[in-house]
């Protein structure tokens, strides 16, 4: 079989998007605006992503920049998207039905509703559940990607945490957090002294709508080529140690409202906002003892034989649970748990993924789960015991270690990126969107 070139394959793809009937003009039902590698970006995918943006910003009374701004960021979210889903596919990466639908289920949870009535609603507002569906999994998929691309860069030392840790209690009360905004003018790898100094400018004159009170989160859609530019530039509330370091440099010395910038690094230009900054509260922590046993679907045993399997455990569990180390010890996936009998031990249970932490949180000490999906596998967990934790050296260490952890990966993330657009192949083909 002869194999077809990318150009082939995007005339064929063309040429399909073509309707012709005898008593009609030819009609053009979707065409290829971007190349991406072995991939490309339809038409249809950002027009869908334009009205979704636009839809969300009326509804959160956001105003948006011109349609022909708005589309260039749209663009450049739709070729990063393609960017990772490729690598996901040589990697071999795939997103379980099951798990799915579990997401599924869960966003409509933190609705207060049942996936009918999620589904229902969703597509009331004119939008399609399918969309949405696709949309998740790729989510799931591209984060699964960075997270597995992104942590091998990562290294945290016991030096590093022991020295936060002597910060943090130093600083004692004044742990303050903070909603910070960006905007970045980005520049390439090969920048030379004329395209830094355009991009100055450009930043500068950034500044100066902003001083002269245009709308920060529209600009930064406008006009960022930052990683969070389609939301605005927003980051959201960050402890000023898992910040990157180019703002934790800066936000401690800033007052509420203050734009601070343009700050120059190798990626571009930077204008950083202090939206709102507020005082952490000491609060106790509950800590939970679990156990649980671990189930991964394979070739041999399918998604529902491994559900199955644990429903069976859970009913026979719950009638008599002292067999529950025994189970565990022969028939968990998980090897360091079953070693111990499925014991997970006393710890914070944000250390586990969304829907383990879920589980969790509907039992009370002695019952057990039905099976649930999560991206390691199947599970059943018994609640042991909560506790309320002091603040002990332990915690102190995991907490310094997490917000490292979170300011690297925010880092690393950003430069993995970078690298994988910088030797990726892309063409633009529609002349229409110009930046």
């Amino acid at each position: 079989m002869k194999l077809l070139s990318l150009k082939q394959i995007v005339l064929l793809i063309t040429s399909l998007c073509w309707l012709t009937q005898a008593s009609a003009e030819p009609q053009l039902l979707d065409k290829v605006i971007a190349i991406v590698n072995e991939g490309v970006v339809l038409q249809s995918e950002m027009d869908d992503m334009v009205a979704n943006i636009k839809q969300g910003a009326a509804a959160a009374g956001q105003e948006l920049p011109s349609d022909n701004a708005l589309k260039i960021q749209v663009l450049d979210r739709l070729i990063m998207t393609s960017l990772q889903l490729q690598i996901a596919e040589k990697m071999g990466l795939q997103i379980a039905d099951s798990q799915l639908q579990q997401t599924l289920e869960n966003i409509a949870k933190d609705d207060g509703l049942t996936l009918t009535e999620f589904r229902a609603k969703l597509e009331s507002s004119g939008k399609s559940y399918e969309q949405f569906r696709n949309q998740v999994r790729e989510e799931l998929i591209t984060g699964d990607v960075r997270r597995i691309n992104v942590r091998r860069r990562i290294n945290v030392s016991p030096q590093e945490i022991d020295s936060l840790v002597r910060q943090m209690n130093q600083e004692g009360a004044k742990d303050v957090e903070y909603h910070v905004g960006h905007i970045m003018i980005g520049v390439s790898n090969e920048a030379d002294s004329k395209e830094m100094t355009a991009a100055e400018e450009k930043a500068n004159k950034v500044l100066k709508l902003l001083d002269d009170g245009a709308d920060f989160k529209r600009t930064a859609i406008a006009s960022s080529a930052g990683p969070k530019a389609l939301e605005g530039g927003d980051w959201g509330w960050m402890n000023i140690n898992e910040m990157p370091t180019l703002f934790s440099e800066i936000v401690s010395e800033a007052a509420k409202g203050e734009i601070i910038g343009p700050i120059r690094t190798s990626r571009g230009f930077h204008l950083v906002k202090i939206f709102d900054m507020r005082g952490v509260e000491v609060v106790e922590v509950e800590e939970i003892n679990s156990r649980h046993i671990l189930i991964k679907p394979s070739i041999i045993l399918s998604d529902e034989k491994a559900e199955e399997m644990l429903d069976k455990f859970a009913k026979e569990l719950r009638a008599d649970d002292s067999k529950f180390a025994e189970l565990a010890s022969k028939y968990s996936d998980d090897p360091g748990s079953a070693a111990n009998g499925g014991e997970l031990g006393w710890s914070d249970p944000n250390v586990y993924v969304p829907a383990f932490q879920r589980a969790l949180s509907e039992l009370q000490p002695g019952q057990i789960s039905d099976a649930f999906r999560t991206q390691h596998g199947w599970h059943i967990v018994q609640l042991v015991d909560r506790r309320v934790s002091d603040a002990t050296e332990e915690r102190a260490k995991e907490k310094a270690y997490q917000l490292i952890f979170n300011r690297k990966f925010i880092e690393q993330q950003g430069i993995w990126l970078g690298e994988i657009r910088a030797e990726a192949y892309i063409e633009i083909l529609d002349e229409d969107i110009q930046g």
